[in-house]
């Protein structure tokens, strides 16, 4: 059974400026600066779209990783997700929803995953990446809040 959080983050920008925002590779790889995170394969630059793929190349837990993912669903600028292809889990889906609230946009993030490594990876999954994970998407939002908030036209 695979691990399942939601973060939800709130912004003043409009859903379709973070909907495009959040499928950048470029603020991607900007939120990603503690893990060295960069894209090597597939759509490396600008904005990512339904079918298309993107290998990561990062340093998580010390340890150096490769996955790619594709794009399996897209409806603009309501949701968008990203799935695993090839990696480091056995499964791996981040659904982003952008629903408009108030003057701006609830960012929904619905990730489930699952480890490798039959019962040592649910244990693993339990006492280390739930948080990890959970806390890499939160300071990843946080990231693109704030680039929202300084550049004027952010999604393109």
């Amino acid at each position: 059974m695979p691990v399942a959080f939601v973060c939800r983050t709130r912004s003043t920008m409009p859903p379709a400026d973070l909907f495009n925002l959040s499928r950048n590779i470029d603020a991607h790889v900007g939120s990603m600066t503690k893990s060295r995170e960069r894209a090597i394969a597939g759509t490396t630059t600008g904005l990512i779209s339904e079918g298309e793929h993107v290998t990561w190349q990062a340093w998580h837990l010390g340890v150096r990783f490769r996955m790619t993912s594709r794009i399996t669903h897209m409806e603009a600028p309501a949701s968008f997700t990203d799935q695993q292809v090839r990696g480091p889990f056995k499964y791996l889906r981040h659904t982003h929803e952008f629903r408009p609230d108030g003057s701006g946009t609830l960012m929904v993030d619905t990730v489930e995953f699952a480890a490798p490594f039959g019962a040592l990876g649910r244990l693993v999954e339990k006492l280390v990446l739930a948080r990890y994970m959970e806390n890499l998407i939160r300071e990843r939002n946080e990231f693109l809040v704030a680039q929202a908030l300084a550049t004027p036209d952010p999604g393109r």
